[in-house]
């Protein structure tokens, strides 16, 4: 089968085409920038560009429907929030053309964009969540501030928003409020970039997740690892991390949540987990993880069981993953790195990493480890993702 993998600069794009490659599926890479490290990979086909979704979302699908229809049955897999949303709204587009997608309806993927929804829903199943407001104006920013028990994360509602325009905008990262005041500036900066915001207690426990493959709300197959390492140390984006059997609970209400949303496709539930405590849960990622490679290594092999789905109509119910297999992401835990060294963010109200321990577990090598983007047989996605990330911070710079 044809599959069309986009995203090309995200790790889960590498992981989906050399996994797809090794199931004798053609793959074809596309980005918005003329070149990604996916597209570099040996297992990539052809490569293609298409216009920048945020800026450019009928034109972004109007391409994809034109390469997707270049031959029938062609399978598209869009990696991140940007690229799947406008492709499920304008799915009849795609499929027109002889294009083929694995998702739920098109209401149902909103509501797992949308935190606020998912939130809602996990309540309404008697799944734990933090104490959450929603503020979309300067009055109920100031309310909450009034009400709030202090530190708080404020999140934007979902990670990319639609403009009036139709192009889509990033919406940015959580923020951390210590008082009210910084409440309400964070919102009023927050407020520029997204129309709704969750003002959520802070939670001092650790970020788990659960990964599926869902067939129209029943399970196909399923994954779990522990982080060792995030990019980020407030706790996102996994840099290393270590396959682990699910844990009972947070399965069992990743599975809840799937199954009322009839989810049809990959998903990623994210919780946080104190000891002792039900976990709370934080939010649905209804799309393929940038810790994907993982997965893949331990043996669930979520892109070519997606693929396997869309061609036959269903797959078996997979075994279980194997346990201990550890993961890095070279780049992400150089990042790691940089965000430790460069001190906690403001508002912060957990303990956070050394400096020259983090050195030192950095430096460590762990024999038997797996790597996101390197591999010996095919080395330039790993070249791939430092030049892609110095494009980025360059063109940053100079803003």
């Amino acid at each position: 089968m044809r599959v069309l993998v986009l995203d090309g600069n995200q790790n889960q794009a590498v992981a989906s085409v050399r996994s797809l490659a090794k199931a004798g599926h053609e793959v074809l890479v596309g980005e918005s920038r003329s070149w990604s490290k996916a597209g570099w990979s040996r297992s990539c086909h052809r490569s293609f560009q298409y216009p920048d979704p945020h800026r450019d979302a009928a034109g972004f699908v109007a391409r994809i429907s034109e390469v997707a229809g270049q031959q029938s049955g062609t399978l598209v897999l869009p990696m991140t929030e940007a690229t799947t949303l406008p492709l499920s709204e304008q799915r009849d587009a795609l499929l027109t053309a002889g294009g083929r997608l694995v998702l739920p309806s098109h209401t149902e993927v909103l509501r797992a964009f949308n935190k606020e929804e998912t939130v809602r829903l996990a309540t309404s199943l008697g799944i734990a969540v933090p104490k959450t407001t929603v503020v979309c104006c300067a009055e109920e920013a100031l309310n909450a501030a009034q009400e709030a028990t202090f530190p708080v994360v404020l999140k934007p509602r979902s990670s990319v928003e639609a403009r009036s325009d139709g192009a889509m905008q990033v919406t940015g990262r959580p923020r951390y409020a210590k008082n009210a005041e910084e409440l309400q500036a964070l919102y009023r900066e927050m407020s520029r970039t997204c129309s709704r915001i969750l003002v959520q207690e802070f939670v001092d426990g650790e970020g788990t997740g659960y990964f599926a493959l869902m067939h129209h709300g029943e399970l196909r197959a399923e994954f779990a690892h522990r982080r060792i390492r995030d990019v980020h140390p407030t706790g996102s984006g996994s840099a290393v991390r270590i396959s682990v059997e699910p844990d009972p609970q947070v399965r069992s209400a990743s599975l809840a949540i799937l199954q009322a949303l009839h989810w049809h496709g990959v998903a990623m539930v994210e919780f946080r987990q104190i000891p002792g405590r039900p976990p709370l849960f934080m939010e649905v990622n209804g799309r393929f993880w940038n810790s994907l490679p993982l997965a893949c290594y331990a043996g669930a092999d979520f892109p070519a069981l997606l693929a396997q789905m869309a061609e036959t109509g269903d797959v078996e119910k997979q075994s279980p993953a194997l346990i201990g297999v550890t993961c890095r992401w070279l780049l992400g835990d150089f990042r790691h790195l940089v965000e430790v060294w460069r001190g906690a963010p403001t508002g912060y109200p957990r303990p956070y990493p050394g400096r020259w321990h983090t050195l030192l577990a950095v430096m460590t090598p762990v024999p038997g480890t797996f790597h996101d983007n390197f591999q010996w047989a095919d080395p330039l996605p790993e070249l791939g993702d430092w030049l892609s990330f110095m494009e980025r911070a360059f063109q940053k710079a100079k803003l």
